[in-house]
């Protein structure tokens, strides 16, 4: 077929300008109407991208008679842009850096490895809530996160100097969601003479939440994220379209949040694993842009790819709204309307399967506390805790610690609360939400309360635009009176950030083995995630924040019970300063502004003076510093050989681990902080590094050294092999329990390779890169789990190392295996093909033989490229050279 033909070109003049796009009616209008939009967009992107080579016109017919029912097979994705934050945006500019380097001792021009597509970095992922409870909390915050990230900042900035078609959005502006969402999405791109829906993929699992202003974007591992950024297209199973229909409206009484954890058990009940999850009913109509966005945010918890909500007269609000051209909104209807990509609410659309959800039925919501889908009605909250004291921690009575602090005295017991966070763009993007939080702050201010001592309180807006409105709505008083000054703009808690518990508070937990809570606005709560010392998390609206921050404990009903008493002595209750819909829309009439938007983002790539003072070496070569233990060049490319080795089968493996279900990412590479005597502690005091400047794994992720000592590091993981909690192993042959990495050590020093044994859903949480890259430094080949979550074996395959899954109703339990054995597994070695089954020979120290059949993950060719190549940036260089 003719290439010019296949792609379906048409024309469309907008204000002056003539412009090419792929006109899907061209194809079979009739057709196009059945499909889901989210499947629309994606037929557009290979019928623009069409080459007859690597997107052919199988991959065209394959979308566009797309069927509800699962198929096997594989389609392309050319992504218009990827962003990225620092945590995973440091590790991809270290292997963007490191490629240039071997491509450049091979013979070659260094410049010309540069991204092919715009890549936007936002640095959110850094400043720690070390100050808090002071207006001077954000300047001393800000001031120690520049301090301590120093040499990765450099890094970022000779990368937003010296690589072309990338730029750095610096430290203390937003974000990388909310920017997304407020400013960097555009609905749809004006490129080359060419119009297309704005597409991407982002280094960071929460990426989908830009699904609610009509962009398909999703979350990639940072090695799948830099293959694409090198112009490789990203393939994928044509995915199933799960339709959500929403119906009624969200009641006074609640918020988008607990609409959001609502639909997060929802939709992990129903399982959306892998699949596109797509918006409809009458229900949208009374949704906002940003309760939209609420929700797309959260679609790694509800483990789904995309939460997709098309383009309508709502998006062209906000879009308005947020300071978007009049110029680009007109270009975003017309183009949507033009090439059936516009939402008009009558649409007959076939989806794979359809939830029903009624917006009517919400009631106050959390989630916790380990799982986001772990959803307690607050009614329940109190009995849930008091359950869980109970029955996991073997409480008979309550463990407390009396506390005498700042001419205070007061106990600190089980249950009681030890963060309280407004954090996260999950919540923070959305005004409703954060104005509730304000005027719930401000009547409680009014009512004589204020919140508990031992409570961190902490407020880290998303992006500057929230300190504009709640500024001018004079909130930020209220909110500045119970605790919740700016710490800084950036994921804070989400993440892990929440910086160190005040000393009186973090001996008293240690030295009563309190059981103590946190809660916050984020979109996470796995185990150890938000701070080690923190055993139950609390996902909630910021207005729930606020209110537990007063009471200052879980372990009560915060519906029935009181929050605390006036200065009369009597008792005020939380419905005595909820704060009614109708206030909170007035506020965010009066006090939301479109000149904020354009004040904030006219600015947004300048930088503080501390970014601006930062000086950099240009030269073609990154120039790596020896000394230094925040950068080192990547591993993974050294001396690589123009052609690739041969596959070999797996021969006398050793299990290193041996896991249950819901393993995340969390558990295989922490994020947050570490102690002296952990291996990457140990490693960085060799290096003359005292454990005050240690900072965290999530901040050190440009150092392999320190991220594959920190692999499987987590305190909270449970390797059954070994006979304690946390990272540790055991090596058989002399019985030692010793750190995950010392084993490892221990391991290859005798050339053994190793495995892991794992439950459901394994690698599911981050879409973090280091979770297989630092796999991949430990030795270990080969994954075999009941079921793996997208993104992470993705990451696998992207490193070499193969995802094996148990056949249906099969694990490592039900076959008997300790862990002890060793492992041979065959079928690698020759005709490799996609989703094969390999056999797996079990050998126990007794000479009992178990065998069973695994299926390779291997879900294309592509993939099985990749795992020859050991890896997708091994195959990328390859290709450079090659070409070159």
């Amino acid at each position: 077929m003719n290439n010019s033909k296949a792609k379906c070109i048409k024309q469309l003049s907008l204000q002056g300008k003539q412009y090419h796009y792929s006109g899907l009616a061209e194809l079979d209008a009739d057709k196009v109407a059945k499909l889901p939009f989210s499947i629309r967009i994606l037929l557009e992107n290979v019928l623009r991208n069409h080459d007859d080579f690597s997107i052919t016109q199988e991959h065209i017919d394959t979308l566009l008679n797309w069927s509800p029912e699962p198929v096997d097979k594989d389609i392309p994705f050319k992504p218009a842009r990827i962003l990225m934050q620092d945590f995973t945006g440091v590790p991809a500019v270290v292997d963007m850096a490191s490629l240039r380097t071997e491509y450049v001792r091979h013979g070659k021009d260094g410049e010309k490895i540069n991204p092919a597509i715009p890549v936007d970095l936002v640095i959110d992922h850094s400043v720690q809530v070390d100050f808090f409870g002071t207006d001077a909390a954000y300047d001393k915050n800000v001031s120690l996160e520049f301090e301590r990230n120093k040499e990765r900042y450099e890094l970022l900035k000779w990368a937003q100097k010296g690589l072309k078609n990338f730029t750095v959005v610096p430290p203390g502006m937003g974000i990388c969601h909310q920017v997304n969402l407020e400013y960097l999405a555009q609905g749809v791109i004006a490129r080359d003479g060419w119009l297309f829906p704005d597409t991407l993929v982002g280094t960071d699992s929460h990426t989908p939440m830009v699904n609610g202003i009509g962009v398909i974007a999703w979350g990639v591992g940072g090695i799948e994220a830099e293959a694409a950024m090198l112009g490789q297209p990203i393939f994928f199973t044509c995915p199933e379209v799960i339709g959500l229909k929403l119906t009624g409206s969200i009641p006074d009484h609640c918020t988008a949040t607990d609409m959001v954890l609502s639909i997060t058990k929802v939709l992990r009940d129903k399982g959306v694993v892998g699949k596109f999850v797509e918006v409809f009913g009458d229900g949208l109509d009374s949704l906002s842009v940003t309760d939209r966005a609420t929700i797309s945010n959260m679609s790694p918890e509800f483990g789904c790819t995309v939460t997709y909500f098309p383009i309508d007269d709502r998006t062209l609000e906000y879009m308005h709204e947020t300071n978007r051209t009049p110029a680009q909104i007109e270009l975003v209807e017309k183009y949507c309307k033009e090439n059936l990509l516009w939402r008009t609410g009558r649409e007959d659309i076939t989806y794979s399967s359809v939830v029903e959800f009624d917006l009517n039925s919400l009631v106050p919501t959390v989630s916790g506390p380990k799982r986001p889908q772990d959803k307690v009605l607050v009614k329940n909250l109190g009995d849930t805790v008091t359950t869980l004291l109970d029955n996991e921690y073997h409480r008979q009575t309550l463990h407390s610690e009396q506390i005498s602090h700042n001419n205070q005295e007061y106990t600190l017991s089980d249950g009681h609360i030890v963060i309280a966070a407004i954090t996260s763009c999950t919540n923070t993007s959305n005004p409703a939400v954060m104005i509730g939080a304000g005027l719930l702050a401000r009547k409680a201010v009014e009512r004589g309360l204020s919140s508990q001592p031992w409570v961190k309180t902490s407020l880290a807006p998303g992006s500057k635009v929230v300190t504009q409105y709640l500024t001018r709505s004079g909130l930020n008083a209220d909110l500045d009176a119970l605790g919740f000054y700016n710490v800084g703009y950036g994921c804070t808690s989400c993440i892990g950030n929440s910086g160190p518990l005040p000393e009186h508070i973090a001996n008293a937990v240690d030295q009563g083995e309190l059981v103590v809570a946190s809660v916050l606005s984020g979109n996470r709560n796995f185990e150890a995630r938000v701070h080690p010392q923190v055993k139950m998390n609390f996902l909630m609206s910021p207005m729930l924040v606020v209110a537990y921050a007063l009471v200052g404990r879980v372990d009560l009903n915060l519906l029935e019970d009181p929050l605390g008493t006036d200065p009369n002595g009597n008792p005020v209750f939380l419905k005595d300063i909820w704060p009614s819909r109708d206030e909170i829309v007035q506020t965010i009439h009066d006090c939301l502004k479109q000149e904020d938007f354009q004040q904030v983002y006219d600015v947004i790539f300048d930088g503080s003076t501390d970014w601006q003072d930062l000086e950099v070496d240009l030269s073609e070569n990154y120039q790596w510093n020896e000394s230094s233990t925040y950068i080192k060049q990547a591993p993974f490319f050294d001396n690589l050989t123009v052609e690739t080795k041969t596959i070999t089968d797996i021969k006398d493996a050793r299990v290193l681990l041996y896991l249950g279900d819901s393993v995340t990412t969390d558990h295989i590479s922490p994020a947050g902080s570490f102690k002296p005597e952990t291996a990457a502690g140990r490693y960085l005091q060799e290096q003359g590094v005292e454990p005050v400047d240690f900072n965290s794994y999530g901040s050190r992720r440009g150092n392999h050294e320190v991220m594959m000592r920190g692999t499987f590091a987590n305190v909270r993981i449970k390797n059954k092999i070994a006979n304690k909690e946390g990272g540790f192993s055991r090596h058989f042959p002399s019985d030692k329990v010793d750190t995950v990495f010392d084993t490892a050590q221990a391991y290859a020093k005798d050339g053994t390779p190793l495995i892991v044994l794992a439950g459901k859903e394994y690698g599911s949480g981050s879409s973090r890169d280091w979770a297989a890259k630092g796999t991949f430094l430990l030795g270990i080949k080969a994954i075999i789990a009941e079921s793996f979550e997208r993104i992470h074996r993705s990451n696998l395959v992207g490193m070499g190392i193969a995802p094996l899954v148990f056949e249906e109703g099969e694990n490592a339990e039900r076959l008997g295996l300790d862990g002890s054995e060793t492992f041979s597994i065959t079928g690698l070695a020759k005709d490799l093909k996609p989703f094969k089954m390999l056999d797996v020979k079990a050998v126990h120290p007794s000479g009992k033989e178990t065998q069973f059949k695994v299926k390779a993950r291997l879900d294309s060719a592509i993939e099985i490229e990749y795992y020859k190549n050991d890896g997708i940036l091994q195959y990328v260089l390859r290709q450079y050279l090659k070409d070159a």
